[in-house]
């Protein structure tokens, strides 16, 4: 019988013999591994040159710029209960009542066709606050209320704004409301006249005679 020694060199040679296949063949897939150039999945499309719409150059869409005026249009309909709601969002800063002392921000009352940065119980106005030596107009105040770090960078207003415009309307009729004696609402600008379409078309004015030289 084939005793433990002659088992354990057997198992050894057979060991060893592995070792001298595999080992070699396992650096040598290594090495040219590390040197193929790796091939396989996909490329992604390229976004196709001149989409529609408006850009700013690096291929996302422009921003639509905001117009007081249209604000300003919709105030004489605007519903000031319905800014009623949208004002308690303002109540956690700033207070509403005549005289009654400011919160975090100013008081609020008659704030329209005041002075910038002016209510006098209120030390905490931003130095860009200060800076505005008029006072607060329809249109004014409607771009602060819709964008306030857009407006007036390095205020320290901290609300997000009203993007849209009949809740931005509602809201400033609501403010207006907060006053002895509102501010008149600015007048509706007419639109320019267009011409009958069943009239003839003014006569082209004359050219005058050259004069003798």
């Amino acid at each position: 019988m084939v005793d433990s020694f002659e088992l354990s060199k057997f198992a050894g040679a057979v060991l060893a013999a592995l070792l001298v296949i595999f080992v070699p063949k396992t650096f040598i897939d290594i090495a040219h591994q590390s040197h193929s150039e790796i091939t396989g999945g996909y490329t992604l499309p390229a976004p196709a040159e001149g989409g529609g719409g408006a850009t700013d150059g690096g291929g996302a869409a422009a921003p639509a710029v905001f117009d007081p005026a249209q604000v300003i249009a919709a105030l004489p309909t605007a519903n000031p209960d319905n800014g009623a709601g949208t004002f308690k969002k303002c109540l956690a800063c700033h207070s509403a009542q005549k005289d009654a002392a400011s919160k975090a921000g100013p008081n609020l009352w008659g704030v329209l066709g005041r002075p910038h940065a002016s209510y006098p119980d209120f030390k905490g106005y931003s130095d860009a606050m200060k800076s505005k030596n008029v006072d607060w107009n329809y249109a004014d105040l409607a771009h602060f209320l819709h964008k306030p770090r857009e407006f007036m960078p390095g205020t320290k207003m901290i609300f997000a704004g009203v993007s849209d415009t009949g809740e931005l309307a509602d809201l400033i009729a609501y403010i207006r409301t907060l006053s002895d004696s509102p501010l008149p609402l600015p007048e509706a600008t007419a639109p320019a006249a267009q011409p009958d379409a069943g009239a003839a078309p003014a006569p082209a004015p004359e050219t005058p005679a050259p004069a003798p030289q």
